[in-house]
């Protein structure tokens, strides 16, 4: 068994997925579609289902992906909590984890708590927490040396 893929729901899966793109450097994997139809309603127990789904392929791997779906009729809810149970967040590792929480921020994301070194002086591992413009929780990882030391 492996790891197939993960799936997002989004209010606004156009501008999630751009965030994706632009920001933490996913690539789209195959053109963006629309699922309906008695099958789509049969397999996922939601009668007259219409799911608009994104693909995107995540740096560096082609598998797993990252699956983005808006479906035409949502429930709300508010934004996830670190702690809260379920999925707990997407993790990234990047070569510079201040760069990225910049780039999230103008993105329309937010930053979660504070960047902090679980690491030694010889081998710094930086984390830091953020959420994405439609509030999902991502983890930030920088393994080398920061910029500058």
């Amino acid at each position: 068994m492996k790891l197939a893929h993960i799936n997002l729901v989004a209010r606004d899966a156009d501008a999630l997925a751009a965030f994706y793109v632009n920001v933490l450097k996913c690539e789209l994997l195959r053109e963006p579609r629309m699922l309906s139809g008695e099958k789509v309603s049969k397999g996922n127990g939601i009668a007259n289902c219409e799911i608009y789904t994104i693909w995107l392929k995540f740096p560096a791997i082609d598998r797993p992906f990252l699956e983005i779906h808006e479906h035409k009729i949502m429930h709300d809810r508010s934004q996830p909590r670190v702690n809260e149970p379920g999925l707990g967040h997407l993790s990234f590792q990047m070569e510079d984890i201040r760069v990225a929480l910049s780039a999230i921020i103008q993105a329309g994301g937010s930053q979660i708590g504070e960047i902090t070194d679980f690491g030694t002086e010889d081998k710094p591992y930086l984390i830091a927490y953020a959420r994405d413009p439609e509030g999902n929780v991502l983890e930030l990882e920088q393994t080398r040396n920061e910029p500058g030391r």
